[in-house]
């Protein structure tokens, strides 16, 4: 499914596309929906900086075996041993 946000949406929003994937992402792991790769991924983020793009807005992590699992298997075909 695509979904098609015009830029008279983001100009009146006062905000980017780019800015837009965030909050989707940041929303959408705030509510448990997106790990926090696939919540990275989204948001066209490494890791890394969406978890200080998280403790800049004070949101915790909820890290668990599954995402575990799931970054040692995105590690793994990416061609980490």
């Amino acid at each position: 499914m695509s979904l098609l946000i015009s830029d008279e949406v983001l100009q009146a929003a006062q905000i980017s596309e780019a800015e837009m994937r965030r909050e989707i992402a940041v929303m959408l792991f705030q509510q448990e929906r997106f790990t926090l790769g696939q919540a990275s991924r989204f948001a066209a983020m490494n890791q890394m900086e969406f978890q200080r793009l998280l403790c800049q807005r004070q949101i915790p992590l909820h890290y668990d075996i599954a995402e575990l699992r799931e970054d040692v298997t995105s590690l793994e075909s990416n061609g980490w041993k």
